[in-house]
This record gives C-alpha cells, sequence and structure tokens, in this order.
C-alpha cells in the first residue's frame, strides 16, 4: 500500500486482572460390584442423588452437562474372566453464584461413591473485559506512535493499518481451603477464594506521521 510521508509502526498492549464471572467443576459417580446389573442399577441411583441436589440448587447451577458414561469389566491377569464391573458417569456443573459454591461442592462430595474436582475459573466468552482489553491495546499504541512522532518533531497524522496480535488468554484455577465447623459441631465449610483472571490483547499499528524535524 502506498503512502504519501513517513510512517510509524508500534505494537499496543493492554494487560488486566478482572473477576471470574464463572466457575465450572465435575463431580463424578461411580459404582462397583461383580454382577454388571448391580453395577448399573448403584451407578443409575448415585447419579440420580446427584442429580436431585443439582435441581434444588436453584439458581446457583447456570448449566450442567453429563459427558462421561464408563462402563467396564475387570478381569483377571490371566484370562478375560469378569470379576467386576465398573460404571461411573460424569457431570460438569458451571456456577455463577460463587457464595453458594462452596456449600453446594460439599454437598455433593457428601454423597456415597462420589468424587467432586474444581473448580476452573472463568469469565464468559462474551465478557466486556476481552473488549475493554481490546479497546486499551488501540489506546496503547496511538500513544506510542504520538511519542516516535514527537521524539522527532513530527505528528500522527493517519492510521495506515490495524492488526490483532494478541495472545490466548489462559484460565486460572482455584485455591481451595477446607475448614472445621464451628464449636456446635456444625457442617463442614468450603472456603474458596476465586483467582483473577488474566486479559491480555497486543495490535499491530502502522500510522503515517508528518515531516520529521531533524535539525
Amino acid at each position: 500500500m502506498a503512502t504519501d510521508g513517513p510512517v510509524v509502526q508500534v505494537r499496543g498492549e493492554a494487560y488486566r486482572e478482572v473477576p471470574p464471572e464463572l466457575a465450572r467443576f465435575a463431580v463424578t459417580a461411580t459404582a462397583r460390584d461383580r454382577d454388571r446389573e448391580a453395577t448399573l442399577t448403584r451407578l443409575a441411583e448415585r447419579a440420580a442423588a446427584v442429580r436431585v441436589l443439582l435441581d434444588g440448587s436453584g439458581p446457583t447451577v447456570a448449566r450442567r452437562e453429563t459427558g462421561d458414561l464408563r462402563v467396564r469389566p475387570e478381569t483377571r491377569r490371566s484370562g478375560e474372566r469378569v470379576v467386576a464391573w465398573h460404571g461411573s458417569v460424569t457431570t460438569t456443573v458451571t456456577v455463577t453464584d460463587f457464595t453458594a459454591l462452596g456449600e453446594l461442592m460439599l454437598r455433593l462430595a457428601d454423597q456415597d461413591q462420589v468424587e467432586v474436582a474444581g473448580p476452573w475459573w472463568e469469565l464468559r466468552p462474551d465478557s466486556p473485559a476481552y473488549r475493554e482489553a481490546r479497546h486499551a491495546a488501540i489506546g496503547d499504541a496511538l500513544l506510542r506512535a504520538r511519542e516516535y512522532a514527537e521524539a522527532l518533531g513530527a505528528r500522527v497524522t493517519a492510521l495506515i493499518e490495524l492488526a490483532d496480535a494478541g495472545p490466548a488468554d489462559r484460565p486460572m484455577f482455584a485455591r481451595a481451603a477446607f475448614a472445621g465447623g464451628g464449636a456446635g459441631g456444625g457442617a463442614p465449610e468450603l472456603e474458596l477464594d476465586p483467582q483473577p483472571q488474566t486479559v491480555q490483547a497486543a495490535v499491530q499499528a502502522r500510522f503515517t506521521i508528518s515531516d520529521p524535524v531533524l535539525d
């Protein structure tokens, strides 16, 4: 692309730490028995108990997805004789109310043969934080271009090209701590520390500037 006058090329960057908007965790119900039908029955009962708890959580749970169902035989090393059957089903839960998150996870973990893993903190895909970071990166690019131009006794006159050059955002994980119940023997409490999410944006920009003063 032909341009009139000198050109300055800069990189604009923005870095933000913002509170998470979503928390995800996984709930896995398991069963094991020598009889296959008994394994499947127990697995179905335990998965149903998980569903009942999630149904009773109200608006705390924004979304839940069952995505991993496994049933496998356990055989002897010396052959194919089945000695037991193992079953598991995993549900991924998305929560927006962090004040109730710890209590919900503990209630689920208190169920028979249920494992809870997580949480993983995230931003919504359409979070305003991404837009704000991109705007800040453009502002940083323009500021740098003006500083270079001023150092040459010139000024920025026009934008030639603007391209996104931002890195991918990385999800952050949780720090979780168990605390015993009060003196009255109450239920245990789970204290969670939501970790800030890193949002980064970067752009490459080219500007024309007025004739520099090089004297």
